[in-house]
């Protein structure tokens, strides 16, 4: 898969560090020469240009590229660029950092991306998955906020115990797919019994939140 990654701060050199090392292609696009350090990530391909730009962006080759992601620190580059790889390059997956909470509602299909990354949201839906239990927490927004990845830890004298998955009455628009288990990821099949400790996660759109949290309230 060959990325390119407007920003080469120390998010977009992260990034593109662990894309590296998963054998993708990856293309650093910066405009701040003071930030233009091959040396720090030197297996990706680095451009020194303005990522707002059109005609660098075609010179640069962002056509050929299957992800966008828009990383830089500014809420309005990343909206900029955004919107130029998806209406002008065509790109298929365009992920942009949202530095800003109060830009959130920006950050939709109209402006070119796919996924939005609000790293403030994601720090804080951390901080609640690890002190909250038996509530439902929100860790990422899917496809422009048509559904949420949601986390459930089901606390120790919860009534699910020794109960087989198939016995929880999810609705319609969400699905359990996976069960963190100690150091085990696994995937529920119907026959697989929950235990007390248990975290659940859940694709599902916003709308029925309410009803997991209810299903898991009585048996």
């Amino acid at each position: 898969m060959r990325v390119a990654i407007a920003g080469a701060g120390a998010v977009g050199r992260s990034i593109a560090q662990e894309l590296v090392a998963g054998e993708h292609q990856v293309m650093l696009i910066e405009r701040d020469s003071a930030q233009f350090e091959p040396h720090t990530v030197d297996q990706a391909e680095w451009v020194l240009a303005d990522a707002c730009e059109l005609a660098s962006l075609e010179e640069a080759g962002l056509q050929l590229c299957d992800v966008v992601i828009a990383a830089t620190g500014d809420d309005k580059v990343n909206l900029v660029v955004s919107l130029l790889a998806k209406t002008e390059f065509a790109v298929k997956r365009v992920v942009a950092r949202v530095n800003n909470p109060a830009n959130e509602w920006l950050f939709t299909a109209a402006w070119g991306v796919d996924v939005a990354v609000s790293t403030p949201r994601v720090l804080a839906a951390m901080v609640e998955e690890a002190v909250s239990v038996g509530g439902l927490v929100q860790l990422l927004t899917l496809r422009q906020g048509q559904a949420n990845l949601v986390e459930m830890t089901l606390p120790d004298d919860t009534p699910w115990a020794g109960r087989p998955v198939r016995d929880v009455k999810l609705p319609r628009d969400a699905a359990l797919v996976t069960i963190l288990r100690g150091g085990r990821v696994i995937v529920p099949q119907a026959d697989d019994s929950l235990e007390a400790g248990d975290e659940l996660l859940f694709v599902a759109s916003a709308a029925v939140e309410p009803q997991i949290r209810a299903a898991f309230a009585q048996i």
